[in-house]
């Protein structure tokens, strides 16, 4: 099966069990406080459905639109736009009729459902498969940028230690790239010497120019050769698995970079290469560099073997079911916060981060080309949080227009008439499909024109 498909599957699984429990955030306490709900769809139901049965006063259904979910409520004005309904005198069943307060917490339902998921994800997936990670104070060399241009407009440099982000020490080196695009002011350390550095506003649209987006920083490994590459041009020379390049025509080099570095600055060439075994032996062996820069050798890649060379230190941490619990909030709390950094960073229109937002491509894109269930419920967990906070945004017809508006009647004492919240949900609707059409419309721009 293709990587597309693979993606899709999981987006559409993925997209499938986040809608349907935060419909039930609101369906549940609906039903507790004796209000009818007459629909319960997973998708929308334009015109027609896949699948619907009317069980009880509730019609359960698939709608053919996969863009989201509903519960019809009655007595709401909701998407469903029921004037006839909202016209005759209230009934007791009908959500209109119930305390503020009620309504309130039936509004905060799917929210609260969707922040809990993914609380209880993170808990699962930390008691599961814990915590590893390359500790960012261990980097003995410092790190690799490995886009120069972005590097540059930062004005970090290969050798460089990012040691925190608006004074929050870094932990995981892993989380750096991610830290930088939220963060404003960098501490670095270099040649001895450390500084504070203030990260452009306009550095995030630089990024989003590149092809390596976060990818931009990388870990300083040595080069461990594996094996010798089937149809390799350096086929029969004297190499082992395990031997690693420790310089090159009696230059000395300690780091992948600084080879590949050399290799793109003489192509069609051949250079002496010293290795030295496991044992500490050296080693020449003469080597041909043809003209893509390669020398046709594969290398460990696995930071858990190379972490025995002393370029870095990794940790890991296992977690008993008790300790994932604060892990899984911890988790969860901390990517509801970077995510909050990021969404101001897009409102910020000289920040140039607006260039970045996604539709349902880019969020397919989270999920990876193999079936991975721990990357799964990751990925699922981290929409699932993006959807608690777009939909409490004050924005009429999502959640967060609604609890707005349940607010101001809570605190003033007032109602806002019907026909108002017509026009405000009418109003809410053009701005959603506003920014349906713009976020989809930059994954399509980014396909066609990269």
């Amino acid at each position: 099966m293709s990587p597309f498909f693979i993606k899709a599957i999981q987006l559409l699984l993925s997209l499938s069990i986040l809608i349907v429990l935060h419909e039930l955030g609101h369906f549940i306490p609906a039903k507790l406080f004796k209000t009818r709900v007459e629909k319960f769809y997973l998708f929308f139901d334009v015109k027609y459905s896949l699948f619907k049965k009317k069980i009880g006063e509730t019609v359960y259904g698939i709608g053919w639109l996969p863009l989201g979910g509903y519960v019809k409520i009655a007595g709401m004005i909701d998407e469903s736009m029921d004037k006839e309904q909202m016209a005759g005198p209230p009934q007791p069943w009908e959500f209109r009729s119930k305390p503020a307060w009620q309504r309130l917490i039936i509004m905060l339902g799917g929210v609260t459902v969707n922040f809990i998921l993914a609380i209880i994800i993170y808990i699962g997936i930390a008691y599961s498969y814990g915590d590893i990670y390359i500790q960012a104070d261990s980097l003995k060399d410092g790190f690799h940028v490995t886009n120069q241009e972005i590097g540059d407009k930062l004005g970090i440099q290969t050798g460089d230690n990012i040691l925190a982000i608006d004074g929050t020490k870094i932990e995981e080196f892993g989380k750096l790239p991610l830290e930088i695009i939220n963060g404003n002011i960098m501490t670095i350390q270099r040649d001895g010497r450390t500084f504070d550095q203030e990260i452009p506003v306009d550095f995030i649209a630089k990024l989003l120019e590149s092809d390596e987006k976060t990818s931009f920083l990388s870990v300083r490994v040595p080069f461990i050769i594996n094996e010798i590459s089937a149809g390799s041009h350096n086929t029969g020379a004297d190499l082992s698995e395990g031997d690693r390049i420790v310089a090159i025509n009696g230059n000395k080099v300690a780091y992948y970079d600084e080879i590949v570095s050399f290799l793109e600055n003489n192509k069609n060439s051949e250079a002496s290469f010293t290795v030295s075994n496991e044992n500490g032996s050296e080693k020449i062996v003469s080597l041909k560099i043809n003209e893509e820069a390669k020398l046709g050798l594969s290398c460990l890649a696995a930071y858990s073997q190379l972490e025995k060379y002393g370029a870095f230190s990794l940790k890991t941490i296992k977690y008993s079911f008790l300790e994932s619990i604060p892990a899984g909030i911890h988790k969860g709390t901390s990517t509801l916060s970077s995510y909050v950094k990021q969404m101001k960073k897009i409102f910020n229109p000289s920040t140039g981060a607006y260039k970045g937002v996604g539709g349902f491509g880019a969020i397919g894109g989270l999920f990876p080309d193999t079936w991975n269930w721990g990357a799964f419920w990751s990925t699922t967990a981290f929409i699932s949080i993006i959807l608690a906070f777009m939909n409490i945004l004050p924005i009429p017809a999502l959640d967060g227009g609604h609890v707005m508006f349940l607010l101001y009647e809570i605190i003033t004492g007032r109602k806002p008439n019907d026909k108002f919240m017509e026009y405000a949900q009418l109003a809410g609707f053009i701005i959603l499909i506003t920014l349906l059409l713009f976020a989809n419309g930059n994954d399509i721009y980014k396909a066609v024109f990269g």
